[in-house]
Parts: structure tokens; C-alpha cells; sequence
């Protein structure tokens, strides 16, 4: 099918992730949510979206069409972006509390909208309403085959400057490299300590593999107050509530406990999910659960500029580089409610023992072996099982330290969340100016966002409460 506008130079393959998250099974997006300092003036909105966003990437001008053999690519188009920014009227006059119930309906409704293939896969929604949190807000809506969270965060950055100098680059905290085991073959305990390293490496290796194909096509976790088990959650209405903690706290329990930030925010979560769990019903809080993580595969996970994301030979290349890691919720059997603090150990236990594994890899292969021999949509449906069958995924990014703004317009919040996905909830982090910013989306009906907000805000302070009493014993 031809459309108009598109040129006759060779088309680039989409890639399969892009495919598999494009799919009949599966239509995912990422919706970047930006709350706006000052009432909103709309009026660069244009000359911004066509002289710094299209230039980013070509596949922002571009669309996905098939070719005579059903290879799926993406074709140049001529972009009417009066198509692409959409301004909503709500009722005039009202307080911002109904201005926050407007916003709040109007992501579950663009959550269940996909995308329309026929024009380039992203949008602009401007909210022009005082709401709680903001005097306006922006949301990007980028269809997530155009690239993962972190080309796609990479690519809103370089739409925004900082609010105090734009002449000045934007800074991000910084991220620590793994330790390099020490080869030195005159030291018996680190050869002896290397060996262990190896063998337990394997071990987990053989068991995540083993337990990624269980998990995707034979066992899937059991039916709690937050996974129905619907198919069809993909498509269904969501709800959003969002919270934001303090990083200097989260950085302290890192410290006190010698875990990483990730560690401590996936206890948090871990944590007030089986409050709420065990609130709804009580037997749920014991059941099994797992989160899929969403894990960066790049060799470096600081953003880079746009310019060097897209070259051929970049580092931290542009497109879709991530995989799944099974995390299993940890159980209050496991930690109880004695100490709080053990959540978080037993959540880094875990996910070290995940990290150490090359599962994520080998499931990878095995992914390009069935969309080799059974086609993408095979593969799209394996993906899309492997998620239907767990409880709920997660998704974090680091955002600048400094305040950003758009068109000379401050930006005082970030967050972003990801629909499309057969998951019940999904729950994404952000940091930005020194705070978390966490975001729930849940199936609307089903899971009650507000109380499962109230639930993770409980376990934060539990959490800082049994920190601060361990470091005063």
C-alpha cells in the first residue's frame, strides 16, 4: 500500500523488537508526561516539533509499511504535524482538583488509542489546565517501535535546555560499572573466588533460561489482586497515580544497607505491593508473583547525544536494546514484617543472582531462532506470552539533576508510563532534580491505583522508619 509522500530510497528493515511491539498481539507505546511551571503558551509548539524533534531520528518521518515479501520497514513521509498535536477542551472554570480527573481520563483514553499506522507513530497532547501537580501539561505519546525508553528519553532531552543556563549541558547522576573479577593468578582466593563466580554464573544462567521458557509458555503466576489474568488488559481502560520520594533517602538506605538505588526502589515496590496484596486478601500476600524488568543491554547506560546514539559504531546505540529479567516478588513467609529492611535485602539477593546470569542473553537467542524459523509474529506472540503469564513489569530511567524547560517554559515534574502491554500493572521510575518520581499504571476496575499508591508510600516510610533506627542502634 502506497501513501503519499513517501520517497523511493531504500527503506530501513524495523527492527525485531520493533516488530514484535508492533504486532497484532501487541501495540505498546511510552507516554512521556512533562508538568509544565507557567500556563502553557502553545504557540512554538510547531516550529519546536519541526526544526528539533523530526530532525532526531528519520523514523519521527517516517512510517511502517510491508513489502511484497512482508518484511515490515519503515518508508520516509511527507509530516502534516497539524495530524500529530491534539489541544482537548475540557469544561472552562472548573477547580484544578477536576482538572486532575480530566488529565487523569484523558491518559486512559490516549492509552487505549493506538497509533494510526497510516501517518509516523508519535504525538503531542497539550494540556492547557491548572491541575494539582502543574499549571499545564505536555505528554509525548511515542509509539515504542520507534525505540526503547532510553533512545526515546534521549530524544525528549534533546528537545529541552536547562532552566537555569540553556547554554549549559544537561548532568545526570552518575552510574557505576561493575567490578572487574581480579585475575591475578598469584592470588589463590581471588582464582577460588573467580571459580565460584563462574559456576554460580552458570548455574543461574541454566536456571533463568530454563525458567523464561516455563514461564512463557507453560506456568504463569497465580491470579492476585494485581494480575486478572485478562488478555485483553492490553486495550482496556487504565488508571495512573504517581508519587515521588526523596533520592538523598534513597541514597541513605543504599548506603546503610551496601545495595545499589535499584535495589532499594524495587524493595519500596516489592514491599507495598504485598501491603496491598495483603489488604485486598489476605491469602493473596503469599502467592506466587513475578515483575518483569525491563533490563538496558547497552555497554553504557549514561544518555548520550542524539547525534552519537544514531552513528553506526555508537556505544549506547538509538533503537530498541533492552530484555526481560524475571524478578519473583519476594513473599512476607520471606521477610515478615519484623524488619522492612529485609525486603530490600532479599529484593538485591535476587537480582544480583539475575544480574549474574547471561539468561536475558540466551533468551535473546532464542527469540532471533523463532522469528528466524517461525516468523516475527511467532515471535511476537512468545513475547507477549511471556509478559500475559507474570503479575506486572517495571522500567526505570535517570533524568537530569537540573531543573529543564521546553521553549522557555520550566519544567517542575516528569514522568512516563507504558500501555499496551497484557499486564494488569506496570509501574515506571524517573529521577529527576534530586526526586524519584515513581508512576503506576493499572487496569482500571480491577486494581485500585489510589490505594495501591497509599501502600507504597506506607512501605517507603517503613522502610525510612527501620533505617533510621538501625543506623541510631
Amino acid at each position: 500500500m502506497e501513501f503519499k509522500g513517501m520517497e523511493e530510497e531504500a527503506a530501513l528493515p524495523v527492527s525485531p523488537m520493533g516488530y514484535y511491539f508492533n504486532s497484532s498481539v501487541m501495540s505498546v507505546s511510552i507516554l512521556c508526561v512533562l508538568e509544565i511551571e507557567v500556563a502553557i503558551d502553545d504557540s512554538p509548539a510547531f516550529s519546536l516539533l519541526h526544526d528539533v524533534f523530526l530532525p532526531i531520528s528519520p523514523r519521527f518521518s517516517s512510517i511502517i509499511v510491508a513489502d511484497e515479501k512482508g518484511v515490515k520497514k519503515w518508508k520516509k513521509f511527507e509530516v502534516n504535524l497539524k495530524d500529530h498535536v491534539k489541544v482537548p477542551i475540557f469544561p472552562s472554570g472548573k477547580s484544578p482538583q477536576f482538572y486532575e480527573k480530566c488529565l487523569q481520563d484523558y491518559l486512559s483514553k490516549i492509552s487505549m488509542e493506538e497509533l494510526p499506522q497510516s501517518q509516523p507513530l508519535w504525538q503531542l497532547h497539550i494540556i492547557k489546565y491548572a491541575t494539582n501537580n502543574a499549571a499545564g501539561t505536555l505528554i509525548f505519546k511515542l509509539h515504542h517501535a520507534l525505540g526503547d525508553g532510553f533512545s526515546l528519553m534521549g530524544a525528549l532531552l534533546s528537545c529541552l535546555q536547562r532552566a537555569d543556563d540553556p547554554s549549559k549541558p544537561l548532568t545526570f547522576p552518575s552510574v557505576k560499572t561493575r567490578p572487574i573479577l581480579d585475575n591475578n593468578n598469584n592470588n589463590m582466593h581471588s582464582r577460588f573466588s573467580n571459580v565460584l563466580r563462574f559456576f554460580s554464573s552458570m548455574f543461574n544462567t541454566a536456571s533463568d533460561f530454563y525458567c523464561s521458557i516455563v514461564k512463557s509458555s507453560l506456568i504463569e503466576d497465580d491470579q492476585t489482586p494485581i494480575r486478572s489474568g485478562n488478555d485483553v488488559v492490553r486495550w482496556g481502560p487504565r488508571s495512573t497515580a504517581t508519587m515521588a520520594f526523596p533520592l538523598h533517602q534513597i541514597k541513605q538506605i543504599k548506603a546503610n544497607l551496601g545495595a545499589t538505588i535499584n535495589d532499594v526502589v524495587a524493595g519500596i515496590i516489592f514491599l507495598g505491593i504485598r501491603l496491598y496484596m495483603q489488604e485486598v486478601s489476605k491469602e493473596s500476600s503469599n502467592l506466587n508473583s513475578t515483575a518483569m524488568v525491563l533490563l538496558n543491554t547497552r555497554m553504557f547506560r549514561s544518555f548520550s547525544s542524539v547525534k552519537e546514539m544514531v552513528k553506526p559504531d555508537a556505544k549506547s546505540p538509538w533503537g530498541n536494546h533492552f530484555a526481560f529479567l524475571h524478578v519473583p516478588i519476594p513473599k512476607f513467609t520471606d521477610s515478615g514484617f519484623s524488619d522492612p529492611l529485609e525486603f530490600i535485602k532479599k529484593s538485591q539477593q535476587i537480582i544480583k543472582s539475575k544480574r549474574s546470569s547471561l539468561g536475558v542473553y540466551l533468551t535473546a537467542k532464542l527469540l532471533e531462532a523463532v522469528d528466524k524459523f517461525r516468523g516475527s509474529e511467532a515471535a511476537a506472540k512468545y513475547v507477549h506470552g511471556t509478559l500475559k503469564n507474570s503479575s506486572m513489569g517495571i522500567s526505570n530511567m535517570i533524568g537530569p539533576m537540573e531543573q529543564v524547560s521546553v521553549a522557555n517554559q520550566p519544567v517542575k515534574g516528569l514522568y512516563f508510563l507504558v500501555p499496551g502491554l497484557p499486564l494488569s500493572l506496570f509501574v515506571t521510575v524517573v529521577s529527576y532534580m534530586e526526586k524519584l518520581r515513581v508512576a503506576i499504571g493499572v487496569e482500571d476496575g480491577f486494581i485500585d491505583s489510589q490505594k495501591l499508591k497509599s501502600c507504597m508510600e506506607n512501605a517507603y516510610d517503613m522502610i525510612i522508619k527501620a533505617t533510621t533506627s538501625a543506623t541510631t542502634t
